[in-house]
This record gives C-alpha cells, sequence and structure tokens, in this order.
C-alpha cells in the first residue's frame, strides 16, 4: 500500500527530531504569554481565601466586607424575599436600555438627592444604572478622563483600595488628600482643609457620603458645611461614592446629609450609590451614577456619552438586581420593611461596636478604646499594626487586613469576647 505524502512527512520528520506543525505552533502561541506573572492578591479577598483555608475550628474572619447575622451567616432581607416572588415568573428578562432601568434610576435620585428635590424636577440630573458602586466609580473616571484630560482626583488617605485601581485603569492622574489622624483615630480636620485650600482650583475630590471606608469616621455636619464652603471659594467638584446609605445611621436621609449639604450650597456633584451593604444585593451589583448639571440640555448630554462609555464595557446592565430594588423603592409597604429592616442591620453593628469596646475595656486594656463606637459603619479602624494583625492570624486565627481594619458585621456574640481578648493580648505591650 502506497504511504500518503502527509504520512511520509511525518515520518521524515521524527527521524530527524523535527516537532509537528501543531506542536510548534503550540510552543510559539504558548511563548506570547509566557512573561505574565501572577497578579498579586486582592488584600481584601485574599483574607477570605486564607481564611476558608484554615481548618482552626476557632477561625473568625472580620476582614470580610459583608453583612452577617448574629450566627455569622449571610443574610437576605425579607423585602429582597418578597421583591422576588413578586418578579418570578411575572416579569421577562429582556434587554435594559444601555443606560439601565428607568425605574430603578428615578428611585436612587429619590434616595440620594431627596424625594423632593428640585434638580430631579428640573431634570438635571445626568444618571445611568450602574455595575454596583464600583461601576459607578469607573464610569466617572472613564468619563473623567474623556472630557476633562488635564484634570485629577484627589483621594483621601486611607481610602478603600479599589479606589486607585479605578482611577488609575481609567488612566486619571491621581493625588491624595489628608483624611485620617492616626493618633486620635478620627479625622485629621486641619489637615483636610489645608488639602483642599492647597489643590488648583477646579480640582476634583473623591468623597465618602457617609460610613468612611476603612476608617468608620465621618466629618460632622458642620464640618461638612465648612468643607463644602470651602469647595464653593475654590470651585472644587465632589464626587461622593455612597455605598452604606442607610446602613451607617439606619437612617437613609441622616446618611446622605453630606449630599443635601452641598446641594444646598449650589455645588455640582458626582454621586455613586450602591445597593451591595444596605439591601445586601452583593452579587446582584445593582447600582447608579449621577452626575448633576447646569441644566436639563446639559444632563441629556452628559447621559448619552455616559451610555456611550457603558457600550464597549458591558453594552447594558443587568436587569434582576435593578427590578429588586425598584420594587422595593416603589411600593410603600416594601419601602417600609426594607427602612426597618436596614435599621436592624446598622443597629446590629453599633451594638457589636458597643460589646467589643467594653470587653476590652473589662480586660483591662492600657490603650483607649473610644473610638471603636466614635466610628460608625461596618468598619472599625482598630489602629492596630500589621504586626499585631500577624499575631491575630498567626496564633488566634483571627483574619483582617493588615491595615488593622475590622468588619464589625463578622463580630457575634459567640465570639466577640474570643476576638476582644485576643486584641489585648498582643496590643498590651509594644
Amino acid at each position: 500500500m502506497a504511504i500518503s505524502s502527509r504520512a511520509a512527512a511525518a515520518a521524515i520528520r521524527r527521524r530527524v527530531g523535527v516537532p509537528p506543525p501543531l506542536a510548534t505552533h503550540a510552543r510559539a502561541m504558548a511563548s506570547l504569554f509566557g512573561h505574565v506573572e501572577p497578579a498579586p492578591k486582592d488584600p481584601i479577598l485574599g483574607v477570605t481565601e486564607a481564611f476558608l483555608a484554615d481548618p482552626s475550628p476557632d477561625k473568625v474572619n472580620v476582614g470580610v466586607g459583608a453583612y452577617r447575622d448574629d450566627n455569622g451567616k449571610p443574610v437576605v432581607l425579607e423585602c429582597v424575599r418578597e421583591a422576588e416572588r413578586r418578579i418570578a415568573g411575572n416579569l421577562n428578562m429582556e434587554y435594559l436600555p444601555m443606560g439601565g432601568s428607568i425605574k430603578m434610576i428615578e428611585e436612587s435620585l429619590k434616595l440620594a438627592y431627596g424625594e423632593d428635590s428640585e434638580f430631579i424636577k428640573d431634570k438635571r440630573i445626568a444618571a445611568v444604572q450602574a455595575l454596583s458602586g464600583t461601576g459607578a466609580c469607573r464610569l466617572f473616571a472613564d468619563f473623567q478622563r474623556r472630557f476633562l484630560p488635564d484634570s485629577q482626583m484627589y483621594i483621601p488617605t486611607p481610602t478603600w483600595s479599589n479606589h486607585h485601581n479605578i482611577w488609575r485603569d481609567a488612566q486619571v492622574p491621581q493625588r491624595t488628600f489628608t483624611y485620617y489622624h492616626p493618633e486620635s483615630r478620627g479625622l485629621d480636620f486641619a489637615g483636610l482643609m489645608d488639602d483642599i485650600k492647597n489643590a488648583p482650583n477646579r480640582s476634583f475630590f473623591l468623597l465618602h457620603a457617609c460610613a468612611h471606608n476603612p476608617t468608620g469616621v465621618d466629618p460632622t455636619e458642620e464640618q461638612w458645611r465648612e468643607i463644602s464652603y470651602q469647595f464653593k471659594i475654590k470651585n472644587h467638584f465632589p464626587f461622593f461614592d455612597m455605598a452604606y446609605q442607610g446602613f451607617a445611621s439606619g437612617d437613609p436621609e441622616r446618611d446622605a446629609k453630606a449630599i443635601r449639604i452641598f446641594l444646598e450650597d449650589r455645588h455640582q456633584i458626582g454621586c455613586a450609590q450602591s445597593y451591595a451593604k444596605n439591601m445586601g444585593l452583593y452579587g446582584q451589583r445593582a447600582g447608579c451614577l449621577s452626575i448633576l448639571c447646569e441644566d436639563e440640555m446639559q444632563a441629556v448630554a452628559v447621559k448619552s456619552q455616559l451610555q456611550q462609555i457603558a457600550r464597549p464595557m458591558y453594552s447594558n446592565p443587568p436587569v434582576h438586581g435593578a427590578l429588586v430594588v425598584s420594587i422595593i423603592l416603589n411600593d410603600p409597604e416594601l419601602k417600609s420593611l426594607w427602612l426597618k429592616e436596614v435599621k436592624g442591620m446598622a443597629d446590629r453593628i453599633i451594638g457589636m461596636r458597643k460589646a467589643l469596646r467594653e470587653n476590652l475595656e473589662s480586660l483591662g486594656s492600657p490603650l483607649s478604646w473610644d473610638h471603636i463606637t466614635n466610628q460608625i459603619g461596618m468598619f472599625c479602624y482598630s489602629g492596630m499594626t500589621p504586626e499585631q494583625v500577624d499575631r491575630l492570624t498567626n496564633e488566634y486565627h483571627i483574619y483582617m487586613t493588615r491595615n488593622g481594619r475590622i468588619s464589625m458585621a463578622g463580630v457575634t456574640t459567640g465570639n466577640v469576647a474570643y476576638l476582644a481578648n485576643a486584641i489585648h493580648e498582643v496590643t498590651k505591650t509594644k
């Protein structure tokens, strides 16, 4: 039987040691990515990975930024379950417009700007549904880069670590401004005001509307008024990241106070809203980006550009979370239930702050722990050093980020005494 030319060629290659074409091609393709190194672990998500790998029965995770009940279990709000029951089998799953759910946006604006906001009535707000607060920040960062290419973003020191990633990847230059005072475990208001005054006119500033992450330190109402006044003098642009409205104090109106002050002072503002924390919709990625403009015509133009930025990123946002949010906020009975539930979550966090402080004080700690109850929101900026945090992990199987940030959602009546004792042991001597 005659041997085919292809088989003969293959036999010759084997004799002389020449690899087949497909193998050569595969190696060539592999070399394209040979220079790619593993990315460093995310400082927050890496904590959970390490926690899950620890076999110790005593392990405690106070690093995760997600609410837990007093048994340490994830929570789905009853208002969310009821909204899902209404959705099931009754609504289609067609594409949303590029700008997202109109109903969700309308309700989100009322929540942030006020039910009777003149800016909503005058149609001065350009707003789009976003992929939670992260997506809202990224859309704004790309908008900033595209239409204000000479601008920078001033970001507080410290801040949520992903803020730096977002504006870096959007190629917006970053500067930092003073925020936290390590010695007092509070706000460095004098340093903050100096940095606002010294920044070039018309600078962009990233501000946490409430429950500052990671410190839990917020300006007082009077301090917010002074900040707003100085912004007006310098013609700065405030961009609010509001990830915890309602979850910080238990009252969404109170938690939006900083934004309302800036609106009273007639600022143009930007706002990133998230429903991850205050409705527990972590995996639904439900959020909203809004920009207050000079007039309706400008708002129409800005919204059209935000939609154009979103189009090549993800085309249009997911529908399920938007339906849940809009149903809850648009139904008086469900909204009332949500307000009750979000207050319950906030109150549990506040209660755990009090319990942790009391446990530390009862152990005779030589340190002041007043800041635990002075701070607000999900996170407590403990003041512990990276070395002390490492001891907590290595000796007590307690997991948190190395900057000493404690997620109060992970503190329960069952572990608060154990956590306090461990903190006392690693901090009682220098």
